[in-house]
């Protein structure tokens, strides 16, 4: 109960943060919009698809988008439907889910 507790308040405290990274000038590289429109540009212009998405306690969606030559992109939505893409690279690799405790797990 207490680690709920925890990680709700770890949780709302970062989600947070980041929203007002948002509105902080271009340099914090952190790019926010509509989550429909944010969408799109993944679609159009990196081929990406969702792979899978989390809640985030109740206070945000982590959304995977994944494209087939391999990049990949983190998109988080608030309860109000902003979005920010958080994190985004190249090399995605699909892997199978393994057990805690097991090798690779």
């Amino acid at each position: 109960m207490a680690r709920d507790f925890s990680f709700q308040w770890i949780m709302l405290a970062a989600v947070g943060a980041l929203m007002a990274i948002s509105a902080v000038p271009a340099r914090a590289q952190i790019i926010c919009g509509g989550h429909n429109y944010l969408v799109a540009r993944l679609a159009e212009a990196f081929e990406e698809k969702r792979l899978g998405y989390g809640v985030a306690g109740q206070v945000a969606i982590l959304e995977v988008f994944v494209s087939a030559s391999g990049t990949w992109t983190i998109l988080m939505t608030d309860v109000k439907g902003q979005s920010c893409i958080l994190a985004a690279g190249e090399g995605w690799e699909d892997t199978l889910a393994t057990a805690v405790g097991q090798p690779g797990g």
